[in-house]
């Protein structure tokens, strides 16, 4: 299973051909791929109208899509923000916190390109999809 965080989708509905886009097209198909309900409002958010909004949500919809918070999450969450921030460490959003936290306490891999996730994987143990450069 591997999580695809919503800095890859968005590169993915633009077309661009960029290193972890590159990694999701190799995965599709060959790997179980989860969104997380926080990734699909970031990918529909930025959506210009309502069609192009019911197409990506159908698309996204072919995958698992899992609910990210909850109690025992957002504690984690806080408590991993004080870590990072003990050693000089700010992430800079909430929902990539949860993000970060909920694989971690999954176990599952996560597929980015968002520097938040990089001290989370750093100093508490995110599993990051390798992306050659």
């Amino acid at each position: 299973m591997i999580v695809v965080d919503s800095s890859v989708w968005i590169d993915f509905l633009n077309g661009r051909e960029v290193p972890h886009v590159k990694r999701l097209r190799a995965i599709l198909g060959a790997e179980e791929v989860i969104v997380g309900d926080l990734m699909l409002c970031e990918v529909l958010r930025g959506l210009k109208d309502e069609r192009a909004a019911r197409n990506v949500e159908a698309l996204l919809h072919r995958f698992d899509i899992v609910a990210m918070g909850g109690e025992r999450t957002v504690i984690s969450a806080a408590r991993n923000f004080r870590a990072l921030r003990r050693k000089g460490i700010t992430v800079r959003t909430t929902i990539d916190l949860l993000i970060g936290t909920w694989c971690i306490e999954h176990r599952t891999a996560l597929l980015h390109n968002d520097n938040d996730f990089r001290p989370m994987a750093r100093h508490l143990g995110l599993v990051e999809v390798p992306v050659a450069a």
